[in-house]
């Protein structure tokens, strides 16, 4: 839910001088409200408009949680634009079984008050037994007063959308996978059903990490290293920009 210059920092600087990184904030905290007729397409939308405001004819695209399920959408839509694709901690595959799992989830998080919705959304994402740190001391940024908000819109437009997965398959570049061994069993079986979408495949187990202390923060040398093994099978011919990234 941070921001993009705070989830994204210590990565890019992993990556190095060598890459024309474009972040990408999720369009559904923009602002104070929720964008009028949000939906994935509204996202999906933003990206291309990112890429030609930074002038990307095609490039890397990496997402983590709610951008990387975007992401994925992304490429099932523009194949053409996208050279590799690296999801960390997909929040969904599209899937009938995540979509009705997240559906119910949706449902028990509208009947609590904020705060236990939020305790319930965690527990979701996590294996049975892990807990959350306690909060640091102090007033949360800023930046968190839309969160909330924006996570039930988002958790809305995932479920009502329809992945497009024949996109999918025309999408033959590179694409990696990655993921904590302490978030919930459903992110290890969302990698085995996305895998079967693309003739090359990652995927990768952090341990001891989740979603809510991903890999691109608490690893980002070893993230910003599987990167540029990625990027480095895209065919030279294929990759007029080298190392444009959007993330």
């Amino acid at each position: 839910m941070a921001p993009g210059q705070v989830r994204y920092a210590a990565l890019i600087e992993a990556l190095g001088p060598g890459v024309d990184a474009a972040i990408k904030d999720l369009e559904v905290y923009a602002g104070p409200s929720i964008p009028a007729g949000y939906s994935v397409e509204t996202e999906v939308e933003a990206i291309s408009r990112k890429a030609d405001e930074v002038h990307f004819d095609r490039f890397h695209l990496y997402g983590y949680s709610g951008g990387a399920a975007i992401a994925l959408a992304y490429v099932a839509t523009h194949p053409e634009r996208v050279m590799s694709l690296a999801m960390d901690e997909p929040a969904t595959d599209f899937s009938e079984e995540q979509t009705a799992a997240a559906a119910a989830l949706g449902e028990r998080m509208n009947r609590l008050p904020q705060e236990d919705a939020m305790v319930e959304f965690f527990k979701f994402s996590l294996r049975p037994g892990v807990e959350m740190q306690s909060r640091s001391e102090g007033p949360p940024p800023a930046w968190m007063a839309n969160r909330p908000a924006g996570l039930a819109a988002m958790m809305s437009a995932f479920i009502t959308y329809r992945l497009r997965s024949e996109g999918l398959r025309e999408f033959h570049g590179p694409v990696y996978y990655s993921y904590g061994s302490l978030s919930a069993d459903y992110t290890e079986k969302m990698c085995h059903r996305v895998a079967n979408y693309f003739p090359d495949f990652t995927a990768e187990r952090y341990e001891g990490l989740h979603g809510f202390n991903p890999s691109q923060t608490a690893e980002p040398k070893r993230v910003a290293d599987a990167l540029h093994r990625l990027w480095s099978r895209v065919p030279a011919s294929q990759a007029p920009g080298g190392g444009q990234a959007v993330l």
